[in-house]
């Protein structure tokens, strides 16, 4: 499994080399949900789609029903299939959110209630093809683009803040689901349960999920723990 500092490929970290092993333990240790990122296929465009499928397998051996979302390089309906086939209980788009909208749309007629796209924002702005490149589009207004295009849900991530145990950006958060009218899940910055207890304080304003990485590999908390700061 493999971490970024604020999207930098060079500022990369490896902490373990079986991604299917890991997703076992998270599951095993109570994880309410799996979120995998194809790095490779967010950034080159080539998804791994049999990595992917391994990962959703090794969980579903472990913790049957156990739900995992799977995100980066799925930019056309058959990636998405692929993995909804698999056993993705959610797929995340990304890029072609922006450049190809109406696969987006055909997604959500085709799986409702399982498709989310990541609001990556950069410098105020959205980022796309694994925050390598800046777009002029404007959060608030792309929130209202994929609500009109069938979109239930968000996964906001302040690009700034992604592995720096910075805390989440509440204030873009918050706005985020107020104005934009979505379901949000939060990325990006969660170092310290006390984090995840603010998250939870937005809940009631559609903040309902919060996506939690490199506090887990450098052991900052447990599962347990999380689970038990955002009251699940």
């Amino acid at each position: 499994m493999v971490r970024l500092v604020q999207g930098d490929a060079a500022r990369e970290t490896v902490y373990e080399q079986d991604p299917s092993e890991v997703a076992r333990r998270f599951a095993a240790e109570g994880a309410r949900r799996i979120h995998l990122v194809d790095l490779d296929g967010a950034i080159d465009g080539r998804p791994q789609a049999e990595v992917v499928a391994a990962v959703i397998a090794a969980v579903a051996a472990v913790h049957p029903g156990l739900p995992v979302e799977v995100g980066g390089g799925i930019r056309d309906l058959d990636t998405a299939a692929r993995y909804v086939d698999a056993g993705a209980e959610r797929v995340i788009f990304g890029t072609a959110a922006v450049a190809r909208p109406e696969v987006v749309s055909a997604a959500c007629v085709r799986w409702p209630g399982r498709v989310a796209v990541a609001v990556d924002v950069r410098d105020g702005k959205i980022a796309v093809k694994g925050w390598t490149e800046a777009t002029e589009l404007d959060p608030l207004v792309f929130a209202r683009r994929l609500r009109e295009l069938g979109v239930p849900r968000v996964q906001y991530t302040d690009v700034s803040r992604d592995g720096t145990f910075s805390g989440p950006n509440l204030p873009a958060t918050e706005r985020l689901a107020r104005e934009g009218g979505l379901r949000v899940t939060v990325a990006g910055g969660i170092g310290r349960l006390e984090d995840l207890a603010a998250l939870r304080a937005l809940e009631a304003k559609g903040v309902d999920e919060a996506v939690v990485g490199k506090a887990l590999y450098e052991g900052r908390f447990t599962i347990p723990q999380a689970n038990g700061a955002a009251g699940c």
